[in-house]
């Protein structure tokens, strides 16, 4: 099977609405802010097919001429998205140092949702739209910050507006079936991984008038990097404005706990989303009195935990489950902190965003015969 080209308004759209990645739709480097007006409307429970952008390949210190960059690859102009290309060339001039990297669509006015109330996005289909993605490191950031990628020189000092001094290492990958990626290596060699693709960066407006930079994820969720929110997944958040004002962007075709490098396997995703409005209220009773990203799949419940410090992510991360455990299922604190330590996983689910994530996995079916 070969991985079929999705572009712009091309190909299947599974949703009741269609929202295209143009200059218009997206901010780049920063999330929407509360005065930011709406790129789109729509009701509750209604679905949405989003054409996300990665922003491997368009960057300044990679020359934001993703034909010519994937060009070097060998990559065909016509096998590059029109809408990553279209944002390179025509999106305002950007300060490479301070702005986030990443392509973020919305914001999304959701009827009816008002701060206190909880959204629900429920990932439906997650669709590769090219046959190949790029795995980068750049220097002063992943987890080996100042150890790799080795400088080229000493007392080289990095400048992303400069791509000949930026100091970024990427690898290009292919993707052709849809199903594997593909790293080559010298002499030939190949090593091969299975894809599981999801949004690394899913969120609502922040309340307040400052936009915030892109790579941190906070309340609002964002930048989470949460690899486990695959197609068949849910993740709730907090509404924080009326209209929730819903983005999305950051799209992966693969990802290991922690990202330790700075990315993913990092390519761009036709998403088809249901957002469900979820009234304080009712989502209380069903969640308790949530202030943070949650998530959901068919098996397990997430409880996240984020801060700075990844010792103190991990201390949220346990707390947040231990609230999860009374709220939902009455779990007194010595027996739900005794199963935590026994029955469940945490996880680091990123290590590079400044903010670091840690989720708590929760088997659901560990409560079937808990009274």
């Amino acid at each position: 099977m070969i991985l079929p080209l999705l572009q712009p308004h091309e190909g299947p759209i599974g949703g009741e609405q269609y929202l295209a990645s143009t200059v218009e739709t997206v901010t780049w480097g920063y999330l929407p802010d509360e005065g930011i007006p709406s790129v789109a409307q729509m009701r509750s429970g209604e679905t949405l097919t989003i054409d996300t952008v990665s922003h491997e390949g368009i960057q300044e210190d990679q020359g934001r001429d993703p034909r010519t960059y994937f060009g070097g690859f060998g990559v065909a102009a016509g096998d590059v998205l029109r809408d990553a290309a279209d944002i390179a060339a025509e999106y305002p001039v950007r300060d490479a140092i301070l702005d986030g990297p990443h392509v973020v669509t919305g914001p999304v006015t959701v009827a009816g949702a008002k701060p206190g109330d909880i959204l629900k996005i429920e990932f439906l289909e997650l669709l590769p739209r090219a046959r190949y993605g790029i795995i980068s490191s750049r220097h002063g950031y992943g987890a080996l910050a100042g150890e790799l990628p080795p400088l080229p020189y000493p007392d080289f000092m990095p400048d992303p507006s400069d791509p000949a001094k930026a100091g970024n290492v990427s690898l290009f990958c292919q993707t052709s079936d849809g199903l594997t990626g593909s790293l080559r290596s010298e002499g030939g060699r190949e090593l091969r991984f299975p894809l599981a693709p999801f949004l690394g960066l899913v969120g609502v407006t922040p309340s307040g008038e400052t936009p915030l930079n892109s790579v941190p994820p906070g309340p609002f969720g964002g930048n989470l990097d949460i690899k486990d929110l695959v197609a068949g997944t849910s993740l709730y958040l907090p509404v924080q404005v009326d209209g929730a004002g819903f983005f999305a962007g950051d799209p992966h075709y693969a990802q290991g706990h922690g990202e330790v490098s700075l990315t993913a396997l990092e390519a761009p995703l036709r998403a088809t989303l249901r957002v469900t409005v979820l009234p304080g209220s009712e989502s209380r009773k069903l969640l308790g009195p949530l202030d943070r990203p949650f998530g959901e799949t068919a098996t397990h419940w997430l409880a996240v935990g984020l801060h700075r410090d990844l010792n103190e992510a991990m201390r949220a991360a346990v707390r947040e489950a231990l609230r999860l455990l009374a709220d939902m299922y009455q779990v007194p604190t010595d027996v739900g902190y005794a199963y935590l330590s026994a029955a469940a996983d945490f996880v680091i689910s990123q290590v590079v965003d400044d903010v670091k994530g840690v989720h708590c996995l929760i088997r659901k079916s560990d409560f079937n015969a808990w009274v």
